[in-house]
């Protein structure tokens, strides 16, 4: 069984939110895939991508940022729904995809051959895929992860729909078959009133001055705890932050929003210095000494005051 439309398409590059020239390549799991999913229905990934514009640090991690399903519909005619899973994982797949619906499935990265060198058969790690093709018999899967397409089969197919954990996962049932491109002119208008009303969502002061404090307080225990735990907590983090402003810099590039490109020139200033914070805290980490990160911080702290005030302007 398979979603029509191509969607597996060997030939298919990867899309440029993707691309080996970005600062964070990977988001999140969840954001990726939708990038990567609205790609290959040919549709523009870049309109919905407001939403990180109202990230906010949340005390012990920032917003793990995600694309709101209403607005999925508004700008793409996807409809995004929660799938009850009250039978074998199996059967729902063969259901919804001989139908043509997608489904989005929380599942294992241990069992995901594309994380080779992280996750797989090594750690246990929450992560969301998109099923596509799906062989009951050929005990073989075709999936959407992260920022590309991949299939896995044998073992890792039985242990993702055979061996079914004590409680079934989460999972969304994706119907695209009211799914159309609007015209440019059209979809970047309808997207422009969502960053009007995600930017009056934000946060009300600097959230990086308020994770400054907080990492400050927090650098003995990820010393003491070390690299392993150090990993959690900067995905959690320093990633989440840093790959969302990355992303609010390249949607204002597409958007036409911000003509003087000020405001994302000071987002990606974020990004790229919430690179240098990861690793510069990776090997303070490792090292067991201590990191001043305080010019860090004052740079990306300065740089979101000049890019929310640009975009105030706007």
């Amino acid at each position: 069984m398979t979603v029509p439309g191509g969607l597996a398409d060997a030939g298919r590059a990867r899309h440029a939110l993707h691309g080996e020239g970005s600062i964070w390549v990977e988001k999140n799991c969840y954001v990726d895939v939708w990038i990567e999913l609205l790609h290959a229905l040919r549709l523009e990934p870049h309109a919905c991508l407001p939403f990180v514009f109202a990230i906010d640090f949340e005390g012990d991690q920032w917003t793990f940022f995600k694309p709101p399903l209403a607005e999925l519909r508004t700008l793409y005619g996807i409809d995004v729904q929660e799938l009850t899973v009250w039978r074998p994982l199996a059967d729902h797949a063969a259901e919804h995809l001989t139908a043509g619906r997608l489904l989005a499935v929380e599942v294992d990265a241990h069992w995901l051959p594309d994380t080779a060198g992280t996750d797989y058969r090594q750690a246990h790690a929450k992560t969301t895929i998109v099923l596509n093709e799906f062989d009951r018999a050929a005990r073989r899967l075709g999936y959407f992860h992260n920022a590309g397409y991949f299939t896995l089969d044998g073992d890792d197919f039985d242990a993702l729909f055979d061996n079914a954990p004590p409680l079934p996962p989460y999972a969304e049932l994706i119907r695209i078959d009211r799914a159309h491109a609007r015209p440019d002119a059209e979809l970047r208008a309808l997207s422009a009133r969502l960053l009007a009303q995600h930017l009056a969502f934000g946060p009300r002061d600097n959230p990086l001055r308020r994770f400054q404090a907080r990492f400050d307080a927090d650098q003995p225990g990820l010393r003491e705890h070390g690299l392993a735990h150090y990993h959690r907590y900067a995905f959690a983090g320093i990633r989440q932050f840093g790959a969302a402003y990355e992303l609010g810099a390249q949607y204002l590039r597409w958007s036409g929003a911000e003509p003087g490109g000020t405001a994302a020139a000071a987002f990606e200033r974020i990004a790229q210095h919430a690179k240098t914070l990861i690793l510069k805290a990776a090997r303070s980490v490792n090292s067991g000494r201590p990191l001043d990160a305080a010019a860090l911080f004052d740079e990306m702290a300065a740089a979101w005051d000049a890019g929310m005030a640009a975009l105030a302007v706007r």
